[in-house]
């Protein structure tokens, strides 16, 4: 870990809602004039889209799963390697990963690419990475162990898989069917390396939905902010000196449910991201030595 270089990650699976706390860290970066060196956690897979086509197809040959959420399919090396180098000289190597015709016309490559992997400059105030991994931890290659900041993004699993669903179905163009398939494909990663992380983050931001969901493969739409609940739980809240009180003053509708378990209301997610993660950032940017 590092004061003078710090580094923070938000990890959750895919459907999780990690894009909602980038947005949130987003907003406190630009209040606080802080110059962000911005990682994404696709662009720590091990293959490109088509070569994972067919890495997928040979390992189910040999009768073996493979996915996005597991070693084999990832390079969790290199983000303990960046995470490392990064608290140690506020630099690392990175690379972006190309999703769609947009990003990957500037790069003039193909879409499910990687561009080549690069320096980040030096003078950033801090790193942020938002992907699967953000607190791997396996015996061949430890990344949580590097970081200061580790968020976990959490819905309840059933809401998680229909808002990947319908993220999947919508905008890429994917059969239910064949999202159905890929949770099922993906669930023993999921279980190994995936859920093991949400135990090191220093706090977790889980979605539940407040109507029903019991089969997340014949839901008709996604739960709306509204119709669901945020449970926040820290770790450790005296390390970051949270201030329940203050909080439950500020978000109106919530509660508390343990010592370090705090309930707001869905709609109010945001909004209570930003007063959590404000005071802790505005700490560590004065610890920096």
């Amino acid at each position: 870990m590092s004061k003078k270089h710090p580094v923070i990650a938000v990890t959750g699976s895919s459907g999780a809602g990690t894009t909602t706390v980038k947005i949130a860290f987003e907003h406190i970066f630009t209040r606080l004039g802080l110059n962000s060196a911005v990682v994404e956690g696709d662009s720590f897979h091990r293959y490109d889209r088509k070569a994972m086509k067919v890495a997928i197809h040979e390992a189910e040959e040999r009768g073996e799963n493979l996915s996005h959420f597991g070693p084999e399919a990832n390079l969790f090396d290199k983000i303990a390697e960046l995470f490392q180098a990064y608290g140690e000289t506020g630099t690392g190597k990175k690379r972006y990963y190309l999703h769609n015709e947009e990003e990957a016309e500037p790069y003039k490559q193909e879409p499910g690419t990687f561009t080549p992997w690069e320096d980040i400059p030096k003078g950033t105030d801090l790193l942020f990475y938002e992907g699967l991994h953000g607190g791997i931890k396996t015996e061949a290659a430890d990344a949580a162990q590097w970081v200061d900041l580790l968020i976990g993004v959490v819905p309840v699993v059933n809401l998680e898989w229909i808002q990947k669903i319908f993220r999947d179905t919508a905008q890429r163009g994917y059969r239910p069917e064949d999202v159905t398939d890929t949770i099922l494909r993906r669930m023993y990663d999921y279980v190994h390396y995936i859920t093991p992380q949400f135990s090191r983050t220093d706090i977790n931001f889980q979605r539940v939905p407040l109507v029903d969901t019991s089969n997340p493969f014949i839901a008709r739409d996604i739960p709306t902010p509204d119709e669901s609940a945020v449970v926040i739980r820290f770790t450790n809240p005296q390390r970051f000196g949270v201030d329940f009180p203050n909080l439950l003053q500020m978000i109106h509708g919530s509660y508390m449910t343990r010592r370090n378990n705090i309930v707001v209301p869905g709609g109010k997610m945001g909004f209570a991201m930003e007063l959590v993660l404000s005071p802790i950032i505005e700490q560590m940017m004065d610890q920096r030595v």
